[in-house]
C-alpha cells in the first residue's frame, strides 16, 4: 500500500510512523517550573543527533485538551531551560508507565510512581535514583512544528552506574543495562535482554575483495 501523507487523514501519519521508525528509545524526563514544582513524564519522540556537541532531540506534542496547550515538560523547559533524560530500563517500566498518565500539573508524578530523586552535578533538575542512567541537559533551541515543538538539548553531564560501564572506552555495556524500547500501539514494548545480535561493520577494501572473490 502506499499513502500520501500530505492528503491523508488527521491520525495517518502517526500511525505509520510509530509502527515504522521503531523500536524507539525512551526518555522518562525530569523538569522543573520556574517554582521548582518537579514534573516527569516519558517520551518516545527521542534520539541523539550529533555528539560534538553532543545534542539530543525529542518531539513533545501539544495536549488534546485544553486545545493546543503545551504538555507540562515543554513548558518548564521553555521556563527555566534545563531537563534531564533518565534511561528507562525493565526494572523501572511500570513506574515510568505511571509517569505517562496526564495528571494536572500540581500533581507530582515522582512522587505517585514511587520514585525517589537524587541531585544532578550541572543542573538544577534533579535525576531520578532508581534509573541506572541519566543525561543532563540544557536546552539548545526549540523549534515550533505544527501542534507540537521538536526540542534540542545540550547534553552537559552524563551519569551512568558503574557497573553498566567498560571504563577502556568508555564503552557502555547495553547488554547489561536492559533498557527497552517503544513500539506501535498503546502500551507495546520490546525488551533487549537476550536480543543483541551482531552484524559487524563491513571495511571498504573486504567489501571488494569479497565483490571480486565471487566474480573469480
Amino acid at each position: 500500500m502506499e499513502f500520501d501523507l500530505e492528503n491523508a487523514a488527521a491520525g495517518v501519519a502517526y500511525k505509520l510512523l510509530i509502527g515504522l521508525v521503531a523500536p524507539r528509545p525512551i526518555a522518562l524526563i525530569t523538569s522543573m517550573d520556574e517554582h521548582g514544582q518537579l514534573n516527569a513524564a516519558p517520551f518516545s519522540a527521542y534520539n541523539y543527533f550529533s555528539v560534538d556537541p553532543p545534542i539530543v532531540g525529542i518531539g513533545v506534542t501539544n495536549r488534546s485538551e485544553p486545545k493546543h496547550e503545551p504538555k507540562d515538560t515543554a513548558r518548564n523547559i521553555r521556563r527555566t531551560g534545563e531537563f534531564v533524560v533518565n534511561v528507562v530500563t525493565e526494572d523501572i517500566a511500570d513506574k515510568m508507565n505511571i509517569c505517562a498518565t496526564d495528571f494536572p500539573a500540581e500533581m507530582n508524578e515522582v512522587e505517585l510512581a514511587g520514585f525517589t530523586t537524587i541531585p544532578s552535578t550541572r543542573v538544577r533538575v534533579p535525576r531520578l535514583a532508581e534509573a541506572h542512567a541519566a543525561l543532563e541537559c540544557r536546552e539548545h533551541a526549540t523549534i515550533e512544528v505544527g501542534r507540537g515543538r521538536i526540542i534540542l538539548g545540550r547534553v552537559v553531564a552524563a551519569y551512568v552506574e558503574d557497573r553498566f560501564v567498560d571504563p577502556k572506552g568508555p564503552y557502555i555495556l547495553a547488554e547489561e543495562l536492559h533498557a527497552i524500547g517503544r513500539m506501535n500501539g498503546l502500551g507495546n514494548y520490546v525488551r533487549t535482554r537476550d536480543a543483541f545480535i551482531q552484524i559487524p561493520r563491513i571495511p571498504l577494501a573486504d567489501w571488494k575483495k569479497n565483490r571480486d572473490d565471487g566474480n573469480a
